[in-house]
């Protein structure tokens, strides 16, 4: 009877421990991610509208200033509320495990990092109260269409909008701090670097760009809530003030911040992609060089954004070197995973075909990215959707899917219960083809001039207007089985094996879910990684001293 009332107890408070304060790094990636889910749900509530009003040539579902807001807080919200915390999150719960630490190197700091989002997600959120709604100005905000305020309104929309994202910012500052030493000083005996899974060099990247590139960013918001609500003049152009520095400043961070999104998109698919083709992953130290490279290169590329904002031949010309560079690493890591899955024994269960649906459609939105990468190409399709298309199906169809992939793929370890499969297959296939429906209309719709960011257009681009909206219902409706799916399987699912998909890496080696400390005993890297169906190869030996 006394053990029965303990199982009770124990269950109950599991059930709510991800709404309470703790330091364990396993229950702070569940927040994040838990969080991440509903602003990736409001995101695309704001985007369904959007693809509504475009469903017709005439502005004719919400005014204009509205449809301004709606895409301005779905940019917004879907980048630094969606994909960047989310994959946090993620490498918050595996980094220490993949790495054979018990937990984080500064578990305080971390947690203070998660607990700094949900307040700056819903002051965010709230600037849709205020009078004059929320900013209106675009995710990157340019000045000085973003200083277009009364004067004397302190409080408005834009300025609601520069503090979320400096609490945002502040709070991503301190979580690269934390992974870098956590990597850096807390890995295992035996844990060389080049022992150390692909995820691992991902999230290791895409956080030393964190460190490098946000203070940018950060600095000029500070600057840009200046000039709005204090009355200083760096970016008003009638008050010898220069906007071309903001988009400097801005583009500093926020082309990185592309590669902050697909490097851990990466190290997902070089975890995925192996376990269920049962073959070693190829080239694995050329994989993990090419994030380094990937992360390097891209802090030289800002400019790529600013071909037309009346930029010097030379640095149009240095920055197309630098973008198409890029191309390189990344290429790297395609060729890698083709020929990891090459003659290999495909398990075609969800978490692969969210990899392979998420690798080919990066390798289309890849090519159309060197595309614009060329001045000549990138002058003729700016501003038109040609480059919302691009950048689609790189954080939609690259990144968002690799991100359904990762939790099918780590669902069994986080909560100890299977998944239902058929349901599972069911979103993937309703996802692969509302994406697609989506976003590959913009580029045909691009290349015949249509502008983006308009809310009205001319009748000859409606058909692929339809097919694109018809799109976005699809992926709307795309959610609905994954929600029931993740919450019918986390509380009613069969109970998940500790490795359920025979893969290699040490997490794999843990209770699913992973004890509070990780491992009973601190274990001894003595193998690469990405050993599969051999069993002579083993990722760990106990810790026998």
């Amino acid at each position: 009877m006394t053990h029965n009332i303990e199982n009770l107890s124990r269950s109950e408070s599991e059930q709510w421990q991800y709404l309470r304060f703790s330091t364990d790094h396993k229950v702070i990636g569940v927040q994040y991610m838990l969080m991440t889910f509903f602003f990736f749900l409001v995101g695309g509530l704001l985007a369904m509208l959007i693809r509504a009003e475009l469903i017709t040539p005439a502005s004719n579902l919400v005014d204009r200033p509205l449809y301004n807001s709606l895409f301005t807080m779905h940019g917004t919200i879907m980048i630094f509320l969606w994909i960047i915390p989310f994959n946090a999150g993620l490498a918050n719960y595996l980094v220490p495990l993949m790495i054979g630490a018990r937990d984080m190197a500064f578990p305080l700091l971390n947690a203070i990092s998660f607990w700094m989002l949900p307040p700056a997600g819903l002051l965010l959120l709230s600037s849709f109260l205020l009078p004059n709604g929320p900013a209106k100005a675009g995710w990157w905000s340019y000045p000085p269409v973003s200083l277009q305020f009364p004067p004397g309104q302190f409080i408005n929309g834009e300025f609601i909008w520069i503090i979320s994202l400096l609490i945002i910012g502040i709070s991503s500052i301190m979580g690269a701090v934390n992974f870098v030493t956590t990597i850096f000083w807390m890995r295992a005996p035996g844990m060389t670097f080049f022992r150390m899974p692909v995820f691992v060099w991902s999230a290791l990247s895409a956080q030393l760009l964190q460190l490098v590139n946000l203070p940018a960013l950060t600095g000029a918001f500070i600057l840009l809530l200046f000039d709005l609500s204090f009355g200083t003049q760096f970016f008003k152009p009638l008050s010898e003030g220069d906007p071309i520095i903001y988009q400097h400043l801005f583009w500093f961070y926020s082309h990185p911040a592309v590669y902050i999104m697909a490097l851990p998109a990466f190290g997902i698919f070089a975890e995925v992609l192996p376990a269920f083709a049962r073959n070693p992953l190829f080239g694995y130290r050329s994989l993990a060089i090419a994030s380094l490279g990937i992360a390097f290169v891209s802090i030289f590329v800002w400019a790529h954004h600013m071909f037309t904002s009346a930029t010097p031949g030379w640095i149009r010309m240095t920055f197309m070197v630098t973008s198409m560079l890029v191309a390189v690493p990344t290429g790297v890591k395609t060729f890698g995973w083709v020929a990891t899955i090459w003659k290999g024994k495909l398990h075609l269960e969800t978490p692969m075909l969210f990899a392979m649906g998420g690798a080919a459609m990066f390798i289309f939105g890849g090519v159309t990215g060197v595309m614009l990468a060329t001045v000549p190409f990138d002058i003729h399709v700016n501003n038109t959707y040609f480059i919302v298309g691009h950048f689609h199906y790189i954080v939609f169809n690259t990144i968002t899917m690799a991100i359904f992939a990762a939790i099918y793929f780590w669902f069994p370890k986080i909560t100890g219960r299977m998944y239902a499969e058929g349901w599972g297959k069911l979103h993937f296939w309703l996802t692969f083809i509302g994406a697609n429906l989506t976003f590959f209309p913009m580029h045909p719709l691009g290349l015949q001039g249509m502008l983006r960011r308009v809310s009205s257009y001319s009748p000859e681009y409606q058909g692929w207007n339809i097919i694109a909206s018809l799109g976005a219902f699809l992926l709307g409706v795309s959610t609905l089985p994954f929600i029931a799916n993740i919450v019918g399987s986390w509380l009613y699912g069969i109970k998940a094996a500790n490795n359920p998909w025979h893969a290699s890496g040490l997490e794999w080696t843990t209770s699913s879910p992973p004890p509070r400390d990780n491992f009973e005993e601190i274990p001894i890297v003595n193998r690469p990684p990405y050993d599969y169906g051999n069993p002579r190869y083993s990722v760990i030996e106990p810790d026998d001293k």
